[in-house]
């Protein structure tokens, strides 16, 4: 569901920013950008500063990545970011979602009330975990289940969007959950909840966040894509130099706590990135193999059409 509150984010506005395509240049443009109510969806809050001229960003909110991703294949906007999931549900049915660049990795946590005796992986057997269905999250828990000789059997899965996870918590209407970035650091910060892990120990590492857009932007329109890509760079770059202003920036925006935002880019758990290269694009297909066998998906998606690495190799160049 879209935001009401669309935020209007002027461009050009940073000295030395990136010489505009001839494309952009003709006439002030506003792109329409996704990004999810997240710590590490935030990169696109800093593209004012890094945009070229005539280039105009309009940020549109979601709170599921399924929203966000659905809002590229219609081109209800021009680019998103949401969790890779997301895109694989989108690729594997043959959806016009290609993506051209990595957005975050990690981000994630697996959290149980403080306290309590659910304090690795394996103790969730029996507990009511609380896990957004489609998510990157899902995936993530269900690959470390199994790698503790469990399965989505062995718990009680209860549907419950990132924003409710610590409520829920809180309450005890969960014993434990799978929750995004602020949500896991607000718990812990709070004193209500306790880490159990950050689920980073599979093959597919802290792959979590990606860019993308619908294939005809790509083929129309590939002096936009690599204009984006080329902000995105900058703005990661900067992020990742200036985490003070990330934390200012999610608080302002967000309105996210503070001390929970800190905790999280303190501990490291987020980590802005922006090359689609091939240590990611393997850990996609990583992933997409493991969403095959779980059935979530039916097929793979066409990898050499999901995937188009062509403009992050060329700005990296």
């Amino acid at each position: 569901m879209i935001n009401r509150r669309q935020l209007f984010v002027g461009a050009g506005l940073a000295a030395g920013a990136l010489a505009a395509p001839s494309i952009l240049r003709a006439q002030t443009r506003t792109v329409k950008m996704g990004a999810l109510r997240l710590v590490h969806s935030m990169p696109p809050y800093f593209y004012e500063k890094f945009a070229p001229a005539g280039l105009k960003i309009e940020i549109i909110v979601f709170d599921s990545p399924t929203d966000g991703k659905n809002a590229v294949v219609t081109k209800s906007v021009d680019f998103g970011t949401f969790g890779i999931a997301a895109g694989i549900l989108g690729g594997a049915v043959g959806e016009p979602i290609v993506v051209v660049g990595a957005m975050s990795n990690k981000g994630m946590g697996i959290i149980s009330k403080a306290g309590s005796d659910v304090k690795t992986v394996k103790d969730l057997k029996g507990k009511k975990v609380g896990i957004w269905p489609g998510s990157t999250q899902e995936v993530f828990v269900l690959e470390r289940l199994r790698m503790e000789g469990l399965s989505i059997k062995d718990i009680t899965s209860v549907r419950v969007p990132f924003g409710e996870m610590p409520a829920m918590l809180a309450r005890g209407d969960i014993d434990a959950y799978v929750g995004a970035e602020p949500g896991p650091a607000l718990s812990i910060t709070s004193g209500v909840g306790q880490l159990v892990e950050y689920p980073y120990g599979t093959a597919m590492g802290g792959l979590n966040m990606i860019l993308g857009t619908n294939d005809e932007t790509v083929t129309k329109d590939p002096d936009l894509v690599r204009a984006l890509l080329k902000t995105h760079r900058q703005a990661v770059e900067f992020m990742s130099a200036n985490k003070p202003a990330v934390v200012d920036m999610t608080v302002q925006k967000l309105g996210a706590n503070r001390a929970a935002v800190e905790q999280a880019l303190g501990a490291n758990n987020v980590e802005y990135v922006w090359k689609l290269d091939d240590k990611v694009q393997g850990q996609v297909k990583t992933y997409a193999q493991h969403m095959l066998e779980l059935k979530q998906i039916r097929a793979l998606p066409k990898f050499e059409t999901f995937l188009n690495p062509k403009f992050s190799n060329e700005i990296a160049a």
